[in-house]
């Protein structure tokens, strides 16, 4: 039992009840469209995924098949991910007029344990990701797992930024991975921090195909 005083829909017939939602409704799209009348701009993004939870990279790859999807030219370079199969990859293989595809990585820090090899794999992606956004051609480039290179201090993050601040006006560019610099935060157009609540790894379930590559 409850003193929840009855709300205005309540009191009403089914008929009432429609004819509200209806009006409230139409309330809403017209609120909703003079916002949208505001938002005149169009240009290229940076937008960043990090966080500690998983989709970083899922969510990118799907903004690049959307981007297909509207026939747009995307790039990508993977910073770390290079030497895994991917059915992202795999698929994108398939559109070799639209993609370009640099899978330059060979593993986490932690597979290859060695810093200089680390360092020069990290500057080749770099320098063909550079390439990639000084040409105006590619509508959109994912930089997979950038931030990862950029944590353990592989690439100058003054150089990035600069990069990324004098990029092609309508080049939208995308980069993943955990602990995102504050400043490459902070130059970023949207920012998406993924976070985790539950993950099958800590059940003692291994990475499958088809959910983590």
């Amino acid at each position: 039992m409850t003193d929840r005083a009855p709300k205005k829909t309540d009191l009403m017939t089914e008929a009432e009840r429609d004819a509200y939602h209806a009006e409230k409704m139409k309330k809403k799209k017209e609120a909703r469209n003079r916002i949208l009348a505001t938002k005149t701009e169009e240009k290229g993004l940076v937008i960043v995924h990090t966080g500690k939870g998983k989709g970083k990279s899922t969510a990118a790859f799907g903004m690049v098949f959307r981007a297909l999807g509207h026939g747009f030219t995307v790039g990508v370079v993977q910073f770390v991910k290079g030497a895994w199969g991917t059915g992202e990859r795999t698929v994108l293989e398939r559109f070799p007029d639209l993609v370009t595809i640099k899978a330059m990585g060979e593993g986490f820090t932690w597979d290859v344990a060695d810093r200089q090899r680390d360092i020069a794999a990290a500057r080749a992606a770099w320098d063909a990701a550079k390439v990639m956004i000084a040409d105006e051609r590619y509508k959109l480039i994912l930089l997979d797992e950038l931030n990862i290179v950029l944590r353990y201090d592989y690439l100058p993050l003054d150089e990035v930024l600069a990069v990324l601040h004098t990029k092609p006006r309508d080049t939208h560019v995308i980069i993943t991975g955990r602990n995102a610099k504050d400043e490459l935060i902070e130059l970023a157009d949207l920012v998406t921090e993924m976070t985790e609540i539950k993950h099958p790894f800590r059940a003692g379930v291994k990475a499958q195909k088809g959910i983590e590559f």
